[in-house]
């Protein structure tokens, strides 16, 4: 199957779509694995610390 021309996009234009998805992608890792709320959301230390 043969594409036509106006499916193709430049080299510069797949970069900007690229950089987006990169984008959203850092910022949905940095909301789901955020350190607050995973230090939040851990059981208590149960023993202390064993190096004592």
């Amino acid at each position: 199957m043969i594409k036509k021309q106006q499916d193709k996009i430049t080299r510069k234009d797949a970069i900007r779509k690229m950089g987006r998805y990169a984008a959203l992608t850092a910022l949905g890792t940095f909301i789901i694995l955020n350190p607050k709320q995973a230090q939040a959301s851990s059981p208590p230390d149960p023993g202390g610390n064993p190096f004592d």
